[in-house]
């Protein structure tokens, strides 16, 4: 839920709350730190994720020294108002160490693979890497990427029906992959989907 930051609950933590870093387009976490009303207000104003540093002792934007910052999409608050998730879009590694995410990719939901792979999809369509199977499939254009559409959904159906689950699985992935292609031909998205799937959840 949304929330206005003078209603949080600040006593609980001495005037610092958790704050966990959500992606936005994947829905991975990236991190968690601690936040005081100075540090929300900088978020909200410089649209950069600004945490108070325990061990500084001050203000600290995340990129500050790396340029890796955390770009604001919204700021939520859990039913007690005593943390916050704020979902973003990182420029960058958001761990120290070089990678994502500050916490094991083992440990992430399974189904962020699919938003992982959308937003894998859309970095070709904005890029076209030389030599990529992607890059290829986006310059035969929206009838050569349906029609492998097509392709993988009728060998999904016979595996289905005549071989065994480990062949289903490759050809289901195989489907899934085409399809965030062509919705990326298209100029929408598997996340446009997923949306459309939760409004129906919703009714």
């Amino acid at each position: 839920m949304s929330f206005e930051i003078n209603s949080l609950d600040w006593s609980k933590g001495n005037g610092l709350l958790p704050a966990i870093v959500q992606d936005a387009g994947t829905g991975r976490v990236l991190m968690q730190g601690y936040v005081n009303e100075a540090a929300l207000l900088l978020t909200r104003t410089s649209g950069r994720v600004t945490f108070f540093s325990r061990s500084k002792d001050r203000l600290w934007t995340k990129g500050e020294s790396s340029g890796h910052f955390l770009d604001l999409v919204s700021m939520h608050t859990d039913c007690d108002a005593d943390s916050v998730l704020i979902l973003a879009r990182p420029n960058g590694p958001t761990c120290h160490r070089g990678c994502e995410s500050c916490f094991d990719p083992s440990v992430e939901p399974i189904a962020a693979e699919a938003l992982i792979l959308d937003a894998l999809v859309a970095e070709r369509v904005r890029t076209r890497p030389a030599g990529s199977y992607t890059t290829r499939l986006l310059e035969e254009g929206v009838r050569r990427v349906a029609q492998k559409v097509g392709e993988e959904g009728v060998e999904t159906a016979l595996a289905a029906v005549a071989q065994d689950e480990e062949a289903l699985i490759n050809e289901a992935a195989d489907l899934l992959y085409h399809l965030t292609v062509l919705m990326h031909a298209r100029g929408r998205s598997l996340s446009d989907v997923l949306s459309r799937l939760r409004e129906r959840r919703l009714k």
